[in-house]
């Protein structure tokens, strides 16, 4: 627990819906795809801690600790409502020290933790670039056909649980070219784009198209489409951007300085 001039700041293991309201003060706040939200929906994947101000509750902080954070308890999420970012710092270091949790994974837009990890952590690095739409375009199909794969009703499900999505095959003149889909695992209304072109028909723009007609069948079932891939993957950077996909984040990792 730390002190620092006026209300003792400190942070306390609880159940996620005693916070319910600030996570969805803090969806709104990001205003955008969070790429980790899905950790809430997973029994056992994630903690919760209450952030106090003597008795006011004033945030929250997620640690993940299933999955590929199995044994390496990270943090995810640290939310302060704004009139009491002021003693930011000082709940952060109560929310260490409650949680033990010595790595961070970070989406760059969320400006709040975003500082505490250059302020705590030490060798951050990049591992995806996240996306927006930004454009629609008007890529020709030149022989391409979109198929859908996945049954009308299977889709509505997985929007309602926010898990899996429809798929689509993609001929060129009647061969299979490649393949992509639309991902749930986020928080509504976001859906991410992800697709595979056969190597045969690489460079030929058919990735771009698929991305494109992708974005369209999220928007035709109410989903917004997103992206993310790796910072180091050219060829996807490009492929998204030419379909209309702004970069507007990265996906940060760091180890606390100390631990």
């Amino acid at each position: 627990m730390f002190h620092t001039g006026g209300a003792r700041a400190h942070a306390a293991l609880t159940v996620a819906p005693v916070v319910l309201s600030m996570r969805t003060r803090y969806r709104q706040e990001m205003n955008c795809q969070i790429v980790k939200d899905s950790i809430h929906t997973r029994p056992g994947w994630a903690m919760t801690y209450a952030l106090g101000l003597e008795d006011t509750l004033v945030g929250f902080g997620t640690v993940a600790i299933a999955g590929p954070w199995k044994d390496k308890p990270t943090i995810l999420e640290f939310y302060v409502v704004p009139e009491h970012r002021i003693r930011a710092f000082d709940l952060f270091e109560a929310f260490l020290e409650a949680s033990g949790a010595r790595l961070m994974e970070v989406q760059s837009n969320d400006l709040l933790l975003t500082a505490m990890l250059h302020t705590y952590a030490h060798e951050a690095t990049s591992e995806a670039i996240v996306f927006r739409d930004g454009f629609t375009t008007s890529l020709p199909a030149e022989g391409a056909v979109l198929q859908p794969l996945t049954p009308a009703g299977e889709v509505q499900a997985s929007i309602a649980e926010r898990q899996g999505g429809p798929e689509f095959l993609l001929h060129v003149d009647g061969k299979p070219a490649g393949k992509g889909g639309i991902l749930f695992h986020y928080n509504p209304p976001y859906g991410d784009v992800y697709m595979e072109i056969d190597e045969s028909f690489r460079g030929r723009g058919f990735g771009a198209y698929l991305v494109q007609e992708l974005k369209a069948q999220a928007y035709a079932i109410g989903s917004i489409p997103a992206a993310r891939c790796s910072r180091d993957n050219r060829p996807s950077r490009k492929t998204l951007q030419k379909a209309g996909f702004v970069p507007y984040a990265h996906i940060l990792t760091g180890t606390i300085a100390g631990g």
